[in-house]
Parts: structure tokens; sequence; C-alpha cells
């Protein structure tokens, strides 16, 4: 078991705003840890399991996923399942974080085995307020290492 200054974070992400929303607000919440960001769902799965550009390169363990839904080539729902489906990364730690508040869609994430299900806020304060939550709770979790 590792504490929140040794968990990397992969921020899954294709809107580049939302992005940098995300890094700097987690920054203002006193977040210091490594992040690394990709753009959609393919490249996620190529950081997770060494493959793609990633090939060679050891995952850093522990990990937590702030994963988007919405994106485009591989979606967050097979990224989800993929992870959850495989022994080497299915203890890593998802939080979703989208758009999307459909109840049926909060469900089957959960489904798949997301740990925590954020709606992002439309504006633009709120938002940036639910980020800093969510890394002043990130300060006080303990994440498992994703072996």
């Amino acid at each position: 078991m590792g504490n929140i200054n040794e968990v990397s974070i992969l921020i899954v992400e294709d809107d580049a705003g939302h992005a940098r929303l995300i890094e700097k607000n987690l920054k203002r919440a006193k977040i210091s840890n490594r992040i690394t960001r990709v753009e959609n769902g393919q490249e996620a799965l190529d950081f997770l399991f060494s493959e793609g550009a990633y090939e060679g390169i050891e995952r850093p363990s522990p990990l937590l996923v702030l994963l988007d839904l919405n994106m485009p080539v591989v979606d967050g729902y097979q990224v989800l399942e993929k992870m959850k489906a495989d022994p080497n990364t299915k203890k890593i730690p998802v939080v979703v974080l989208t758009t999307t508040d459909d109840a049926r869609e909060v469900a089957r994430c959960y489904q798949l085995g997301c740990s925590v299900y954020i709606t992002k806020p439309v504006d633009y304060d709120s938002f940036c307020e639910a980020i800093q939550q969510l890394g002043f709770f990130m300060s006080i979790v303990t994440v498992p290492n994703g072996e």
C-alpha cells in the first residue's frame, strides 16, 4: 500500500482545456504527484499495458486513473472494462470524471468497476471547485499498488 505522495496520476481526457483545469486545480489542492495525460482511450490502454508508444516503459505503481468517458478512438467505458478484466490492472483505482450524469451511465460505470464517479460541472468556477475537492479527497486516500 502506498500513500498519495507516492501515487502517480493518469489523466485520460481528450479536452485540453479540461485537462489543464484538472491539473491546475489538483495543484491548488496541494497535490504535487507525477501527472501524465493522454488524449484518448487507446493511449490510456497503451500506457496501462506498456504498448504502442509506451512499449518497454514500466507503468508507475501505485497509480490512480482519472477517466473521461466520452473520448475518440476508444471510449472510457472500454478502457474501464479492459482495465478491470485484466489481473495486472484490475486493482488500479479509477475515478470517472465526466459530464455524463445519466443514472444508467453511473450504474454502468460502477458495474464495470470504477471506484468513484464524479460529474463535471459545466460552470467554470464549479468545475474548479469540484477538482480542488477531488484533490483534497485524494490527499487522504490510500491507493493500492496495481499489481
